[in-house]
């Protein structure tokens, strides 16, 4: 006769379970640290920050949602994803609204990427928080 094994207990979800999703958006890696994931937390943190910083550093576009672009729109919805981040650099005027340089082609992709990957990782968090995965 087979024997049942028990799954893992879901993790607790008291509160607001998408506590980790909204926090791991708004700051790359606060989500991780919701579910008390200290060191997944600091290199999510440290990649995705890192590799905005790159990508503005090569003088990247930021998109902005006033364009009719279709993949400029794409563009935009990866960029958003970098929460925070994404919102310091348009206070600020930070990026180039067009690619001058061969390297801000890069740095446009890095931006992008960064915010791809924040999306990622928070969709990761909250799995983690209603016990979704361990």
């Amino acid at each position: 006769m087979a024997s049942r094994t028990q799954s893992p207990a879901p993790a607790e979800t008291q509160g607001f379970v998408y506590s980790a999703l909204l926090l791991g958006w708004l700051v790359p890696g606060a989500g991780h640290l919701v579910t008390k994931h200290w060191i997944r937390a600091l290199i999510l943190f440290l990649a995705i920050t890192g590799m905005f910083a790159l990508g503005l550093a090569m003088q990247a576009k930021v998109y902005t949602a006033t364009t009719a672009a279709p993949l400029d729109m794409l563009g935009f919805a990866g960029d958003l994803g970098s929460g925070a981040l994404y919102l310091i650099a348009r206070i600020f005027s930070l990026g180039q609204p067009t690619v001058q340089l061969v390297t801000a082609d890069y740095g446009t992709m890095f931006v992008v990427i960064a915010g791809l990957l924040n999306y990622i990782s928070a969709v990761d968090a909250h799995n983690l928080r209603i016990g979704r995965k361990l």
